[in-house]
């Protein structure tokens, strides 16, 4: 059976590459398969970012808001730098 490489990640195409150039490719091929077998099928699971989440519901109360209006480029948040420095750095996006 071929093995198809696309659907495959970049470890399991290293791990097969390593099995076939240490013990061959017909034995390496059929080693890597019954390994592949084996392992646990990964559900893909879409993780949420925590701070991202803090930020959409801080800025919550204003999605209905007419007033609060954050332009066609947005704006971008950072930690303030610096000795002696705290809190936020709020700039809106020019280019």
């Amino acid at each position: 059976m071929a093995i198809d490489e696309s659907a495959l990640t970049k470890g399991q195409i290293r791990k097969r590459n390593a099995l076939c150039k240490s013990i061959g490719d017909k034995l390496g091929t059929a080693v890597f398969e019954k390994w592949l077998k084996e392992q646990p099928t990964q559900s893909a699971t879409i993780r949420t970012d925590p701070v991202a989440s803090k930020i959409l519901s801080a800025m919550a109360p204003y999605a209905k808001d007419k007033a609060f209006k954050l332009g066609n480029k947005g704006y971008v948040i950072k930690r303030s730098k610096g000795k002696g420095a705290s809190g936020f750095v709020v700039e809106k996006v020019v280019l």
